[in-house]
């Protein structure tokens, strides 16, 4: 593994709650993390991934402007989470699809 992922799955797994991190690979040339989620302890990997698809929506205002989330793109704004991105579910990776979730 490269060391930003290693210090990445290293942070996820510091904490008690549910570590998720957002990436973006649907449009990009390489994969991008654009976000990292705390949820409650005992949340699912299907909830966690619905849960942050929904946070990196953006609906009414800009998504990656939340203060429920930390925003890491590498870019001032974002675009939202669409197939074809992934989501880390501490050392679980589902990638988002038509219908639902599919761990990769």
């Amino acid at each position: 593994m490269s060391k930003k992922l290693d210090a990445l799955l290293a942070t996820l797994e510091s904490k008690k709650a549910v570590k998720v991190a957002v990436i973006h690979s649907a449009f990009e040339d390489a994969p991008c993390t654009v976000a990292l989620i705390d949820l409650p302890e005992g949340t699912s990997d299907e909830t966690a991934c619905e849960k942050a698809f929904m946070m990196t929506n953006t609906i009414e205002s800009a998504w990656y402007t939340s203060e429920e989330l930390t925003y890491i793109g590498p870019e001032k704004s974002c675009r939202s989470t669409s197939v074809g991105d992934m989501v880390l579910v501490g050392k679980n990776k589902y990638e988002c699809k038509p219908l639902g979730w599919e761990k990769i």
